[in-house]
């Protein structure tokens, strides 16, 4: 089971680059954005509770797609459009490797288990 969950996020991550292609954005950009989304990182500093909802704000695929359908339907901004698209594919990414959402108990708690535990 756990490889074709990883499987599905890398059909995923490619769904990804396949609309990051679609925009008139140079191919190589994709890749020197795709860490960007794990400045949600920064919240840490501030204790486990907000490191836990900046983190899974930049790393949530509902969140991704809403901006990207906002970048490319309601408020036609190519901005918001990448921005989706490369937190939907940096999300997608993470969950291949084993980083899932947070928990607020610490940033190694995630929805797919504890990181570091190879536990499946």
């Amino acid at each position: 089971m756990k490889t074709i969950l990883k499987l599905e996020e890398l059909a995923l991550f490619v769904l990804g680059f396949f609309l990051f292609m679609k925009m008139d954005v140079s191919w190589w950009w994709f890749f020197a954005l795709l860490l960007t989304p794990d400045i949600g990182m920064l919240g840490y500093a501030f204790g486990n509770k907000v490191g836990a909802f900046t983190y899974n704000l930049f790393h949530h695929r509902g969140v991704a797609i809403m901006l990207y359908l906002a970048g490319i339907s309601v408020l036609n901004l190519p901005a918001l459009e990448l921005i989706g698209i490369i937190i939907f594919s940096h999300a997608a990414m993470d969950r291949i490797f084993g980083y899932g959402l947070k928990y607020e108990k610490g940033f190694k708690f995630t929805h797919l288990g504890e990181i570091g535990n190879n536990n499946g």
